[in-house]
């Protein structure tokens, strides 16, 4: 017997047409957007009182600047296309080619530009005879006469390098890239999460030189990057801006305290905590869930909800202060230091991580600034040993740490800079930026996705997942969106 075309119609289930994003950070703000754009209903809500997360803008003295992310690695088409699809790829803009320094105990000197993550790719290149010595590179050197397996099974970017190239390449090169990128010690960062591929390329090449030189090329994550003229804060602007003409309901100050299952209608609601301001606390609902917060807050949310998922909770990540300085300083004119400078741990006349010349960095930053005037950014939050709390420099009142930061940026700079030359600052702080992406976090990530697959109307996004870095982020957030709208029968290609 044929089933009739309206019986057809009757049995067969009903597309969603709502959803609920938790978070709006560029993650949030994007998977919203995307939803919006298959034709769902879309509700996004934000803990705080903005959106963009790390993606956001303040002002210093009179100029609006990035108050977190500055720059997108050019190694995929996922950040390029999303800015076109948003009108922005004609302020796509290219960092100064200076370059930048490393602040090592002796000195500064220009940081070497090839490999990744600080491993050089050449260990005879002789810009690395200064960082080195003649000790250092020799050990360096043994990297391509050793065996491939020597240093294969390690889980750790400390532990790979030092097994391969030696404790001078650690210290010295490696420590102060991943020290001021991810706010955390080389022995203590999970090399699957931050340089996928590494461990195949070495097995496969036999060095690891030759390894991180082949990622670099085939994929220079954090060395070929660029930025937006204004800053890329105006991609969280802008993402809020078509969100809001697709018809997504943006709410801010809406902080999740419970995730359940909506006991009325098919799809999950959230529940706010009880608001300060003596508003009545709100439901959000959504047939589709999109959890776009840090990986704590993901996980405990969805533990009540999803089987296993707690068993993978990620280590809080790197509490961070970024102190902005704008200075009024001649002497900056030449870019003594070309973009900025990254400083190994070894040294103690400062305590900064690393600095970033934006001024000499960016030409639209120079622009705004106006002749002789300079902006530069010092970022806090030294690696500690686990369980020894954070950075102390992290815990001064911004009063003290714009004062650190005038005399770090003095020395580091080679440049004396005197109060008086102070004529705006700020201090931002970030507690969750920065996912922990410490030994073991890439099995945490892939059972913790494995244990969300049981779950077919709800996926995760975020840094915590897809890795640190813009790139990273977009690229995750779009494809898990369109794996969450296909299995729901909705027609959807890559964008």
């Amino acid at each position: 017997m044929t089933t009739s075309p309206g019986a057809q119609r009757r049995t067969a289930p009903r597309r969603p047409r709502t959803a609920l994003v938790v978070g709006g950070g560029v993650a949030g703000l994007t998977a919203a957007r995307d939803l919006a754009r298959a034709g769902l209903r879309v509700t996004l809500v934000e803990a705080s009182d903005h959106f963009g997360g790390a993606v956001g803008a303040h002002e210093v003295a009179g100029l609006v600047l990035d108050s977190g992310a500055e720059s997108f690695a050019t190694r995929s088409d996922a950040v390029p296309d999303l800015l076109e699809e948003l009108g922005l790829s004609d302020r796509v803009v290219t960092p100064h080619p200076a370059g930048s320094w490393l602040q090592l105990p002796e000195g500064a000197v220009p940081a070497p530009k090839s490999g990744v993550l600080g491993i050089p790719a050449d260990p005879t290149a002789p810009e690395l005879r200064k960082p080195l010595g003649r000790a250092g590179v020799a050990r360096a050197r043994m990297d391509r006469a050793l065996p491939a397996r020597v240093g294969a099974g390690e889980r750790s970017i400390g532990g790979l390098v030092r097994a391969r190239m030696g404790q001078r390449v650690l210290d010295r090169l490696v420590t102060p890239f991943v020290s001021g990128v991810y706010s955390t010690h080389p022995d203590e960062l999970d090399v699957d999460a931050v340089a996928p591929g590494l461990r195949a390329r070495l097995r496969e090449l036999g060095s690891l030189g030759a390894a991180a030189g082949a990622l670099r090329t085939a994929s220079p994550a954090g060395a070929n990057v660029a930025g937006l003229d204004g800053g890329m804060n105006l991609l969280s602007e802008r993402l809020v801006r078509d969100a809001e003409r697709l018809g997504v309901k943006l709410v801010t100050r809406y902080d999740v305290i419970a995730l359940d299952r909506d006991p009325r209608r098919p799809g999950w609601m959230v529940i706010q905590r009880q608001p300060v301001n003596g508003d009545k606390t709100a439901v959000a609902r959504g047939e589709l869930l999109v959890m776009a917060t840090d990986g704590p807050t993901t996980v405990r949310l969805l533990g009540t909800q999803v089987s296993d998922v707690q068993n993978f909770t990620p280590r809080s990540g790197p509490r961070i202060a970024l102190a902005t300085l704008v200075l009024d300083c001649p002497a900056l004119d030449s870019a003594p230091r070309g973009t900025g400078l990254l400083v190994s741990d070894d040294v103690r006349e400062v305590r900064a991580k690393a600095l970033t010349h934006a001024t000499a960095k960016w030409k639209w930053v120079a622009r705004e600034a106006g002749e002789h005037r300079h902006v530069v950014r010092l970022s806090y939050g030294r690696a500690t040993p686990r369980g020894s709390g954070p950075s102390p420099e992290v815990t001064l009142e911004d009063k003290h740490l714009i004062s650190l930061a005038l005399g770090d940026a003095s020395t580091l700079l080679g440049v004396p800079i005197e109060p008086e030359q102070l004529v705006g600052a700020d201090v931002v702080r970030w507690h969750t930026a920065l996912p922990r992406t410490d030994a073991g976090h890439s099995a945490r990530v892939t059972g913790f996705r494995r244990a969300l697959k049981d779950v077919p109307d709800a996926a995760a996004v975020g840094a915590w997942l897809s890795g640190t870095g813009l790139a990273a982020v977009v690229a995750d957030t779009r494809h898990q969106v369109r794996t969450l709208l296909k299995h729901h029968g909705f027609d959807v290609t890559p964008n």
